[in-house]
């Protein structure tokens, strides 16, 4: 893809061990990989069948093969010291219901397995997402978390993401108790006017 802006990771300096790998199609199995370990680890008590039915419409090789392929996805491993340890899906066009008048990306998923958590991964990631949404001229960033997670929805406020709606989601395979999301969105303004 001719088009695409240079991903940031690729102009971090050399020292920092916290970078987000742009990924193809053909890395589905490996992002397949990487996907799983991280929902398992944080995810799995959402579902009666711990996981197993939304892990295979989600993360099989075949089906993210698929969605790696769609010309609105970018999938980015999340490599720290050059190992693996999550990914982030961003959907470059996406508008926010209610704030259609904003050019918006949507932050679909970002996915870290438990053992890389609490060592600044997250923040670091967050910050290349927001250069990368930068860098596809996006003025607004949003994304949904479960309404139960309030770890989460901590860090995203602590990264500038606040409320703006919630959503109910209507799997059967799911703890009722689960099925609420909150909506949150992040403004952001080209490096120069920050």
């Amino acid at each position: 893809m001719t088009n695409e802006p240079t991903s940031p990771c690729r102009e971090q300096p050399a020292a920092s061990p916290i970078v987000l790998e742009p990924v193809t199609a053909d890395d589905a199995p490996l992002v397949a990989d990487v996907a799983v370990r991280a929902y398992n680890d944080h995810y799995t008590h959402l579902w009666f069948d711990e996981g197993t039915w939304y892990v295979t419409k989600c993360f099989t090789p075949v089906v993210l093969r698929e969605d790696i392929s769609h010309p609105n996805h970018r999938y980015y491993l999340i490599l720290v010291d050059q190992q693996p340890v999550g990914f982030v899906k961003l959907k470059i066009d996406q508008p926010l219901p209610g704030f259609e008048s904003f050019n918006a990306l949507e932050l679909e998923r970002i996915y870290i397995e438990r053992a890389a958590t609490g060592q600044g991964v997250g923040r670091t990631v967050m910050e290349q997402v927001t250069d990368i949404a930068r860098q596809y001229g996006k003025e607004l960033i949003w994304l949904k978390a479960m309404d139960s997670s309030t770890l989460a929805i901590a860090f995203y406020r602590q990264s500038g993401f606040e409320l703006c709606g919630t959503h109910q989601l209507s799997f059967p395979q799911m703890k009722p108790e689960y099925h609420g999301m909150v909506i949150m969105k992040k403004e952001i303004l080209p490096r120069s006017n920050q």
